[in-house]
Parts: structure tokens; sequence; C-alpha cells
């Protein structure tokens, strides 16, 4: 029996969340029944291990500007050349690109996946969002959220399917809090702090410096904590500057990237995500699969994720009043922090990690990427 072939696009192999959900996708499809590669738009990453590791051929074409043509050719030659059964395309550029290459060599079926709620995008982004989904077969979103943000902006309803995001349980951290903090130059005290964490990259959607400024604020109420904020990004000298202008120096501190997030995840007391837009947050699972409770902003994506008062807490936007945003994240921590509130805490991480291993587990969405692509597949002849 042949071989399903399937070409995934995607614009980078970054660590980042559609990244890491295509390479545990392409690592995890049966051999004997799916012949994957994978063609990236832009430049190689760390997460071009899992596909060595796996012996899945990807070619970097090394896209180095918005509109390119050499690029455009380079893919439309790497679709002639293996000549896929389905096209599954993964971020704007992606989509864009990786959709009309294969409308233009007549792949069979074609998989649009929409990873995010996107505010940034313009009237002329959406034009090629609708254009391009004439000609396509499915769009793949991984929340309800998505969905509904793309039915807003005019994309037919009927094509979308919701495979939610995979997590893989981290494994609790082989440090001790005390080597962790050490680890990372945290002075060590008589006192034990709580430790609140965050994984984002440091741009303006996650909004750490709204962050920053309930970090003060829990400083000011006397909350003995250190806060960990993971990642890197254009915004990190600028965040860094606000922090030593607030005198937080001493209690919030920037790691930077971290190949390893279970060395940190394991030991936070809890966990948040100030996103302003996220499409299905990788490192709020993470956090869940090892117990953290969560503290986050209540937009689409985190509400599929976060359940109320079982979970962690949602945080209203208050609509757009910054103030109120803010200094709700001190008081529910304030709140949840207290010696009292431990056992809920506990209860939190509990209910989190039972929700991670039943709704997001890695075979789950592995199965309806395959009914999936089985499904468009069996339409073909």
């Amino acid at each position: 029996m042949a071989k399903i072939k399937i070409l995934e696009i995607i614009p980078t192999l970054d660590q980042s969340g559609a990244e890491k959900q295509l390479t545990l996708l392409a690592a995890g499809l049966p051999k004997d029944e799916f012949e994957v590669q994978v063609a990236v738009l832009t430049r190689d990453g760390p997460l071009s291990d899992i596909l060595r590791q796996n012996k899945i051929r990807y070619t970097v074409i090394g896209k180095s500007s918005k509109i390119s043509f050499s690029a455009y050719f380079k893919l439309k030659k790497i679709i002639q050349t293996f000549r896929p059964d389905i096209v599954h395309s993964w971020i704007f550029a992606a989509n864009a690109y990786g959709r009309q290459a294969a409308i233009a060599c007549r792949v069979p079926k074609i998989i649009c996946g929409e990873r995010c709620v996107d505010p940034w995008k313009k009237k002329w982004h959406f034009w090629i969002d609708q254009y391009l989904a004439r000609k396509t077969d499915v769009i793949a979103v991984n929340s309800e959220g998505i969905k509904d943000f793309y039915i807003q902006n005019r994309l037919p309803e009927e094509k979308f399917v919701v495979i939610p995001n995979a997590v893989i349980p981290i494994a609790s951290s082989p440090l001790t809090r005390s080597e962790l903090l050490e680890r990372i130059g945290i002075s060590q005290t008589s006192d034990s702090p709580f430790l609140i964490g965050l994984v984002a990259r440091l741009w303006p959607q996650k909004r750490i410096r709204d962050a920053l400024w309930s970090f003060d604020q829990l400083k000011f109420a006397g909350l003995k904590f250190h806060a960990i904020i993971i990642g890197d990004g254009p915004e990190r000298d600028n965040l860094l500057r606000y922090r030593d202008a607030l005198l937080l120096k001493d209690c919030v501190h920037f790691p930077g990237h971290q190949k390893d997030v279970s060395l940190f995840m394991s030991h936070f007391d809890l966990f948040w995500n100030t996103s302003a837009y996220e499409g299905q947050s990788n490192s709020i699972l993470e956090a869940m699969s090892v117990g953290v409770p969560v503290l986050a902003s209540d937009i689409p994506g985190n509400r599929e994720l976060v359940l109320p008062d079982k979970t962690g807490l949602l945080i209203p936007e208050f609509g757009g009043d910054l103030s109120r945003r803010r200094t709700a994240f001190t008081h529910e921590t304030l709140e949840i922090l207290k010696p009292e509130n431990k056992s809920k805490r506990l209860e939190w991480g509990k209910n989190a990690i039972f929700r991670v291993q039943n709704d997001f587990s890695l075979e789950k969405m592995i199965l309806q990427y395959i009914n999936l692509y089985r499904g468009l597949w069996s339409t073909i002849k």
C-alpha cells in the first residue's frame, strides 16, 4: 500500500509554539503509513533536532525578505520533486507561500494551519487569507477562539477543524529549589520566597511590561517572591531598564531563553500569562502538566485551557482598563498565595495535571491529524 505523502511547511524551526507542534506531529506520524518532509521558509532552529532524531528530511529555503520570488520558486521545486498528496502549511508566511505554490503545482489536498488570534493583520493579509481559502480544503486551528476570529474575518466556517495543542508532560526538575536559585544568580536567604514563573517571547503581544508593574505592586505589598521570566526577544533591553527603574532587580529575573524549561517549571508556585492575544499557549499547558496553578489573561485560547477556580484563574481585560487589569494580577496573586489557600493551590494543580493528561495528550493530537490526513487522502482517488 502506498504511503500518504505529507509536506509540512513552516517559516522557521525556532523554539516556539507552532514549530514545536509541527515537529512533534511529524515525528509522531506512523512511518509505515506516512512519508513526511518539512520545508522551512526562512531559517533553521533548535527544533530541527527532533526532525533529525526521527530521520525526517527537511529543507531550509532561506527566504530573507517579505516578498521573495526565489523562495517561492524554490518551494515549488520542493513540491514538484516530492509530489505530496497533502500540503499542510503553518502560520501566515508559510500559509501564503505554501498554499500558492501548492495550488500552482496542483497538489491534490491543501491544509492551512492558523495558530493564533492575529489582530496585527491588516486588510491585505485577510484578502490573501480569503483568496487562498477558496482552494484550501481544510483550515486547521488549535482553539475555538481562533476559529471564531477567522470566521469573523470572512473565512468559510465549513472548512475549519479544531485540533488542540499537545504537550509532553515535563519531568520534575533534577535541581532542588536552592540549586535552581543559585544557578540563575539569586542570593540565598533564610526565608522561602514564592516563585512566580512566566515563559514568553519578549515582545509587545506578551505584555511583560504590565507584569513588571504588577510585580512592583507585589513587592510594595510585602510579598516575598522571585519572578522568573524565561525567554528572549526584541523588548529585552527595554524591559530590563524598566525593571531596574522600578527597583525590582532583587526579585525579578530574566535568565533568557532556556532550552530545558523543566529545570524551572515544577518549582513555580504560580504561573502567569499576561498576553494580549494567543493561539493556545504551550507554556500554560507545560505549567499545568506539572501541577502549577495558572493566572492568565481572559482571552481566546487561554479560556480553553484554564478552568476558573479549578486549575487557576482568568484575569479580565476590564474593557482595556490597564490599571485595573494589572492590579487584578496583583490582587489574585496575593490571595492565592495566602497560607490558608495552600490546599486550594494543591487542588488546582492536581486538576491541571488531570486535564492535560485527558484533553491535551500528544497521542490524542497525533490521532486527530492522522484521521484528518486519512480522510483527505481517501477522497483523492
